[in-house]
C-alpha cells in the first residue's frame, strides 16, 4: 500500500489541532483526477473552521482534512476523464463550501475542477490566486472602481488587500491602502498606494479625510470588519460604495443601514460575492491570465512546509504574516 501525508483535524480547537498523519495514497474515481500538489493555500477563513466557529457557514465533520485549493501536477485520472490531462499543470479547488482536503501530498478533484495553470506561472504564484485572485476580481465587478475615485482598502498587507491596491491603481483610481504596522504599510506602499495609513494608531481615519479633502473615499473594500470596518464606513463619501467582505477583527463590519441611506452609500456583504463552482473556476482563469502577463502580482509573505501547518494557522491568527500564505508539501 503506497502512503502519502496529510494534515487532519479530529477535533475543534487551536492550531495544535493540525496533526500530521500517513494514509492511503487516493485513487481517483469516475470523473475524478488526483493532483500532485505543489502548493496549497491556506487563508485566514479556514483557521475559522478549525476552531469550531463558522459551523453555520461551513458543514465540516470530523475528522478532515483542511485546505480548499491546491496547485500542482495531475497525477491520475479516474474512468470518463481525459488522459490529456496527465501531467498537466494545474489548479482546482477541492470540495464544495468549505473545502476539504488540500493539505495534503496528493489530494482528489472533480476533473470538472481543473484549471490549467498557464505557461510561464509559477505553480506557487497560482495557489496565491485561488482565494485572493478571485475574490478581488470580483469585487471590482460587483463594487467597481474608476479612474480618479478615492479607494480605500482596509486589511491592505494581506494577499487579496495587495492584489485590490494593485488592481485599483491600474484602474486609475487613488488608492488609501490601511494596515497595521511598518513592515506591511511599506509593502502596500510598494504595490502602488497613493498613501498608507496605520489603523493600530488613534485618529488613523483623520489621515484618510485628510487625503481625500475632507470628502472621504468614493468606494471602500473592507477585508478587515470589526471595529476597523465600523470606522471605514463612517469615512465613506457621501454616494460612495462600501462592501464588507473581510471579518478577521471581530466578524463582518455591523452597519447602520439607515445611516447608509441617509449618506447614499451603497453597501454590498459577503452574501453578493458566492459564485458558483463554474464562475469561480472562470474568474480563476481571468485571475490566472492575469498574472501569467505581468497584470497582476501575488505576493506571498511566507511558506511552511505541510507538517508545519500549524504553526502557518498560528502566523495568521496573530498577524504575524503578509501576503499569501502556501503549504509545500
Amino acid at each position: 500500500m503506497v502512503i502519502m501525508r496529510v494534515i487532519q483535524v479530529e477535533r475543534f480547537g487551536g492550531p495544535e489541532v493540525l496533526v500530521p498523519a500517513d494514509v492511503p495514497d487516493p485513487v481517483a474515481g469516475p470523473g475524478q483526477a488526483v493532483v500532485r500538489v505543489a502548493a496549497a493555500d491556506v487563508g485566514f477563513v479556514e483557521t475559522q473552521i478549525r476552531s469550531g466557529a463558522m459551523g453555520e457557514y461551513f458543514s465540516v465533520v470530523l475528522p478532515y482534512v483542511p485546505g480548499h485549493g491546491v496547485t500542482g501536477e495531475v497525477a491520475g485520472v479516474g474512468d470518463g476523464v481525459d488522459r490529456g490531462w496527465v501531467g498537466r499543470r494545474v489548479a482546482a479547488y477541492t470540495g464544495e463550501r468549505g473545502g476539504r482536503g488540500g493539505y495534503a501530498e496528493r489530494a482528489v478533484v472533480e476533473a470538472a475542477a481543473l484549471v490549467p495553470v498557464p505557461d510561464g506561472l509559477e505553480l506557487r504564484d497560482a495557489a496565491a490566486l485561488l482565494h485572493d485572485g478571485v475574490t478581488a476580481l470580483h469585487l471590482l465587478d460587483v463594487v467597481g472602481v474608476r479612474a480618479g475615485e478615492w479607494a480605500l482598502v482596509t486589511a491592505a498587507g494581506g494577499g487579496m488587500g495587495l492584489l485590490l491596491v494593485q488592481l485599483a491603481h491600474a484602474a486609475g483610481a487613488r488608492v488609501i491602502g490601511a494596515a497595521r504596522g511598518r513592515r506591511k504599510l511599506d509593502l502596500v506602499d510598494d504595490q502602488g498606494a497613493d498613501v498608507v495609513v496605520d489603523y493600530s494608531e488613534p485618529g488613523w481615519t483623520d489621515r484618510v479625510r485628510e487625503a481625500t479633502g475632507g470628502a472621504g473615499a468614493d468606494v471602500v473594500f473592507d477585508g478587515a470588519g470589526g471595529a476597523i470596518g465600523r470606522a471605514a464606513f463612517e469615512v465613506t463619501a457621501r454616494g460612495g460604495r462600501f462592501s464588507a467582505h473581510g471579518a478577521p477583527s471581530g466578524g463582518f463590519a455591523v452597519l447602520d443601514p439607515a445611516e447608509a441611506e441617509k449618506r447614499d452609500v451603497t453597501v454590498s456583504g459577503i452574501g453578493d460575492l458566492q459564485l458558483s463552482p463554474e464562475e469561480m473556476r472562470q474568474v480563476l482563469a481571468r485571475a490566472l491570465a492575469g498574472a501569467a502577463e505581468g497584470r497582476m502580482r501575488p505576493v506571498i509573505g511566507q511558506t511552511f512546509a505541510l507538517e508545519r501547518a500549524a504553526d502557518a494557522h498560528a502566523a495568521i491568527e496573530t498577524r504575524d504574516v503578509v501576503g499569501r500564505t502556501l503549504l509545500l508539501p
